[in-house]
């Protein structure tokens, strides 16, 4: 039987994995930490081949290139120019208005390079899909934070977040068919089919592990410790697919992949399937799932405000629109069929009624561990996406206590209602001020273990930054992300000084910045840091016996969160220039702006009601500080009313403020160089009368602008010596011996000119 085993395996072009390492000890709670550094529970490392291959740009191994920018026919971030034929599928397409639901409009009607502008557009950012020129170049126009059609995953990149803590990564293998048949067909490296997407990147992440000294494939918890001990990245394999083992039978495929190194899988992606229920999610999933069964329910409203496309849907007790699908028999049997090889269940994207029915088999498994291995927190949420299934409420936060499960925390942030126990100034939405509300919330409130969920390369934006042009608290309106930004440079904390300042999160390396810039602002990310114990201390649970449920928690507190004020209400107080809320006095100089007023310096080149955004610039010297000034004497010079430095002694000058040294002078005391007053004296160079400590400079404003300094008395030159005049005049002169011509008293060494005007 293992003959016969293996030659399946190489016959289906992989090669089984070695034989799993013996299990260690089941951790207890008591231990002390042993493995350290922090996880990241959803990582999407080979999503250059989801979706047919044919969305991302760049490769998670090699040199990283400049892109074509979308540019007609863009090789990436791009759907076909029309779409209408796929909802035309269904005989009833012609009866479902799309003109109210915004990106499904833009994605039916337009599409391909028009439409695919609409697919990264959230607040703050027009994202970087369909034509997106300002965004080719790697390194400094991609990746940012917004980044959903480029690559976050580089090796290189995972590397540096390994160097900067993180010691365990789940890496989710991803696809999904709907956005693969959306995309130009010659953009495709092969049909779609998501399951032949998966085993690619399982090809990818084995070849990966084989070449590298620096991670390995985890197989078992002791394997993973062993791994992390031994200096190295810990690698869990993961499955995230809406079409699972597409219609294959189940039980097979799930031994297969379990023997070639599968350990978490979520049996929903997105949509419905022959396992169970999927949470409402993105309104282009809505349109994907009315797509396969051309269901439209008019029981509630998430699609538009009176109809769901796709799903079947019922209001649950507290009025809210849900998926009334739950897990299938199937689902069950799979679910049961994990637990049985010890392998983690991951609940992300499932139904609530689905968690309920995964709950229930964790409960009769001896309270099986369950985990989310990204989400946001229902509660502390703004009301927009707290109404969205996806999110996970405390209900469902406490089965994963119950269970001895853990939560992965969404670096993807939008606006956070405040917790007020937080400890942390919630003005900076969608930063890392935004997710400290989350997490303090999950630490404090739920008292949830918690790892990162980031969700790279999973087809959304990321932690915004706090600084810089790149969209800074950007998650609400404009004029409150610019008041917010201007608040983050004056009051702090201040920057990191890497990228993460300026781009936010805009790939895994920059992980640990964001960890370190969550204590930066006032985290307690102790638990967060070490979280790579709490995932394998979860993970021994899965694989040993089971005394019953891990923890009660009967101390879950949802107090604490701010009352919501929405964003219309926060807007109206901003006062409005041509129709458009701005903050005052929020831009420094060279950012951008709109208006006069928005700049600290009163003084924005934006022309035409904001037509034509400009920057900020200056006004006066006091703009500058105190080592430039304001350039403003060149008529018709771009450079005008810019900041520049302070000029150096004898440098070309029109003003005093232009000077470092704050004088600005010439011959017989016009305009012409800079100086130092009084720093020359007798016989040096000089340019300004005032510049010699004579208050004499002997240039000439015609013939010789630079002359040297002349004495102005006789106590400028030496006890010997005078001052001379006429044809010497400025010079000093040795006074004279006895009989020697003289003028005055003051020319003789004996102090007597006689009357014969010889001295004494």
């Amino acid at each position: 039987m293992l003959v016969l085993a293996l030659a399946v395996l190489l016959a289906q072009g992989c090669a089984p994995v070695a034989p799993e390492p013996e299990a260690a000890p089941m951790a207890t709670a008591e231990d002390a930490l042993t493995a350290s550094g922090f996880a990241e529970l959803h990582h999407h490392m080979f999503a250059e081949e989801a979706f047919g291959g044919g969305w991302f740009h760049g490769s998670h191994t090699g040199a990283l290139a400049r892109c074509d920018g979308g540019a007609p026919e863009s090789d990436h971030a791009r759907v076909r120019m029309d779409l209408s034929e796929m909802l035309n599928l269904c005989p009833n397409s012609g009866s479902v208005d799309l003109r109210g639901v915004p990106i499904l409009s833009d994605l039916f009607g337009l599409a391909g390079a028009v439409g695919s502008e609409f697919i990264g557009k959230v607040e703050g950012t027009q994202g970087d899909t369909g034509l997106h020129l300002g965004r080719r170049e790697v390194g400094t126009e991609w990746p940012r934070w917004d980044t959903i059609a480029h690559q976050q995953s580089w090796e290189g990149w995972l590397r540096q977040a390994h160097q900067g803590g993180m010691s365990l990564v789940v890496v989710s293998l991803v696809s999904n068919g709907f956005l693969c048949k959306a995309l130009p067909y010659q953009n495709l490296n092969r049909p779609c089919d998501e399951m032949a997407d998966v085993e690619l990147q399982l090809q990818m992440a084995r070849a990966f592990d084989a070449r590298t000294d620096w991670a390995e494939i985890a197989l078992t918890p002791a394997h993973a410790r062993n791994i992390i001990a031994s200096g190295r990245l810990a690698m869990v394999l993961s499955i995230e697919t809406s079409k699972l083992f597409g219609t294959k039978d189940w039980r097979s495929e799930l031994d297969r992949f379990h023997g070639l190194g599968v350990r978490s899988i979520q049996p929903v992606h997105q949509l419905d399937n022959r396992f169970g229920g999927a949470a409402l999610h993105n309104v282009i999933f809505q349109a994907a799932q009315f797509i396969e069964n051309c269901h439209i329910d008019y029981d509630c409203g998430v699609t538009t405000n009176g109809f769901t496309l796709g799903f079947d849907v019922a209001r649950d007790a507290a009025g809210n629109c849900r998926n009334t699908k739950g897990l299938t028999a199937e689902g069950k049997a799979l679910v049961q069929a994990m637990m049985s090889k010890g392998m983690l269940v991951d609940m992300a994207h499932l139904s609530e009624k689905s968690i309920q029915d995964t709950f229930a088999l964790a409960q009769a498994n001896t309270y099986y561990p369950l985990y989310i291995s990204h989400g946001h927190f229902r509660e502390v949420m703004n009301p927009k996406l707290a109404e969205n299934e996806k999110t996970t409420p405390a209900w469902v936060v406490r089965y994963l206590r119950q269970t001895g499960g853990m939560f992965g925390l969404r670096t993807a942030h939008d606006e956070t209602r405040a917790y007020t126990r937080s400890g942390v100034a919630n003005n900076c939405h969608g930063s890392s001020r935004s997710v400290a509300q989350a997490y303090e919330f999950g630490r404090q409130g739920l008292k949830v273990p918690m790892a990162f969920g980031a969700d790279f390369n999973g087809f959304i934006q990321q932690t915004r930054p706090r600084f810089g042009a790149h969209g800074a608290c950007s998650a609400t309106f404009q004029a409150e992300a610019d008041a917010q930004a201007y608040q983050q440079e004056i009051s702090g904390p201040a920057r990191l000084g890497t990228d993460f300042d300026k781009y936010g999160l805009a790939h895994v390396g920059l992980l640990p910045d964001l960890l370190k810039d969550l204590g930066r602002v006032g985290a307690n990310t102790t638990g967060l840091a070490n979280s790579t114990e709490t995932y394998l201390r979860m993970w021994e649970r899965a694989n040993a016996p089971r005394a019953g449920m891990a923890d009660a928690a009967l101390d879950i507190d949802t107090s604490g969160i701010a009352a919501y004020e929405d964003k219309a209400t926060r807007e109206a107080r901003f006062p409005t220039v041509c129709g458009m809320a701005y903050a005052p006095d929020s831009k420094l100089l060279n950012q951008g702006c709109r208006f006069d007023a928005e700049c600290v310096s009163d003084q924005c080149t934006s022309v035409l009601c904001s037509t034509f955004d400009g920057r900020c610039v200056c006004n006066d010297d006091g703009d500058c500080g105190g080592t430039a000034y304001c350039q403003d004497e060149i008529p018709a010079n771009p450079g005008d009313n810019d900041c520049v430095a302070k000029k150096s002694n004898w440098s070309s000058c029109s003003r005093d403020g232009q000077c470092q040294s704050g004088a600005c002078g010439g011959c017989a005391n016009l305009t012409g160089w800079c100086y130092t007053p009084r720093s020359k004296t007798y016989g040096q160079s000089c340019k300004a009368d005032t510049e010699c400590t004579t208050n004499r400079c002997g240039a000439d404003c015609y013939i010789n602008p630079t002359g040297t300094c002349l004495c102005d008395s006789d106590s400028h030159c030496g006890s010997t010596q005078y001052c001379g005049w006429g044809t010497n005049s400025g010079k000093c002169q040795n006074k004279k011996s006895r009989g020697s011509a003289c003028s005055a008293d003051r020319e003789c060494l004996s102090g007597t000119c006689r009357w014969s005007f010889t001295c004494a």
